[in-house]
């Protein structure tokens, strides 16, 4: 077979779906797609719980462990930009949860504080990470392994 034909017979098998690379079920990014929808699917009634929706609780929990963060750094550890991220936090704003203020060193910086309300909402959800570990009914190890992989190819793609 020359380099032509072989050329042709893959563009071929391609096109027909035959080799497999355009075959929904070989696709890495709709297997991560899907699980990602079932996590927060099974996350909802826990985060109803405590009226919160998963972004939300994604940003409380940067929240829990930086409480006075600005907005920037915030951004960058839930990879989100400014568009995606400041109506998120008005709208956990109007719930109680935080107050956002201008820095005191430089007022161009909003820094980004927990109220009572948000504090205290945090011994509300302690138990959902050891829920959601329970219902993945999958070993410890396995789970740490996912997210090491997963975090390498967001550092590879990002």
């Amino acid at each position: 077979m020359t380099d032509k034909q072989a050329h042709v017979t893959h563009q071929a098998d391609v096109t027909t779906n035959e080799s497999g690379e355009l075959l929904l079920e070989n696709q890495v990014c709709f297997s991560l797609y899907s699980a990602a929808n079932a996590i927060i699917r099974a996350y909802r009634p826990l985060l109803d719980a405590i009226d919160l929706t998963y972004p939300q609780y994604l940003t409380m929990m940067v929240l829990w462990a930086n409480d006075g963060i600005n907005v920037k750094d915030m951004g960058a550890k839930l990879h989100l930009d400014s568009g995606t991220l400041t109506p998120l936090l008005k709208r956990l704003e109007t719930k109680g949860l935080l107050d956002r203020k201008r820095a005191l060193t430089d007022e161009r910086v909003r820094e980004i504080w927990l109220t009572e309300a948000g504090k205290a909402l945090k011994d509300k959800a302690k138990t959902i990470p050891y829920t959601m570990f329970c219902k993945s009914e999958l070993p410890f190890e396995e789970l740490a392994a996912l997210k090491s992989t997963c975090d390498k190819l967001l550092n590879t793609i990002n």
